[in-house]
């Protein structure tokens, strides 16, 4: 890489980070600051060899979360292709655009959504991506009582033919609550 192609690297990896950083106070990029969470995962982006293809998804996500802090469910719907589909936990398959704007409307002040990606891939094509990571849902109950909902999600990426990249999958799996005992354990056998 040429010294100016790294320094315009450096520059883009500065950006995305104080971006995320304003996205969500109190992250650190590749991981959520969760109360109580084990040892910092380690950051792709400090890694000096990240691909541009890895910055573009990170960068991708950035903004995705950033327009889904101020609008809500509006801003969350705005990212999919038109042949987009959102997989919930436990929930039928919305397929297609106009389906998940009218299943995504909520607005950020009943409802913050906030996640880190993990992890970033891009296809040897260059025109399909895919991140993950962890997600964190706030909301209040009928009785006004927080709800935390965390799990951890995939995105894949795909770059339109305008050249705009939009979502085409996005999928969710809750995490077991802290209260669930046993559920997710295999029995020991005698």
């Amino acid at each position: 890489m040429t010294a100016n192609g790294s320094g315009i690297q450096k520059a883009i990896l500065s950006g995305m980070v104080l971006a995320g950083m304003m996205v969500a106070p109190g992250a650190v990029f590749g991981q959520l600051a969760f109360p109580g969470s084990a040892a910092a995962a380690p950051n792709p982006l400090t890694d000096p060899t990240v691909k541009p293809g890895k910055m573009l998804l990170f960068d991708l996500e950035v903004r995705f979360a950033k327009d889904v802090a101020e609008k809500g469910g509006e801003g969350f719907a705005a990212w999919f292709a038109d042949d987009g589909v959102t997989l919930g936990n436990g929930a039928a398959p919305v397929v297609g655009k106009a389906a998940i704007e009218k299943s995504t409307n909520w607005s950020p002040r009943d409802y913050q959504l906030t996640w880190t990606p993990t992890d970033a891939v891009m296809g040897p094509s260059g025109d399909i991506g895919y991140t993950w990571g962890r997600f964190e849902g706030r909301s209040k109950d009928a009785n006004g009582n927080p709800v935390i909902t965390t799990g951890r999600y995939i995105t894949i990426w795909r770059k339109q033919a305008d050249g705009v990249w939009k979502v085409v999958l996005d999928a969710g799996s809750n995490e077991p609550a802290e209260d669930a005992g046993d559920c997710c354990k295999l029995p020991v056998a005698n």
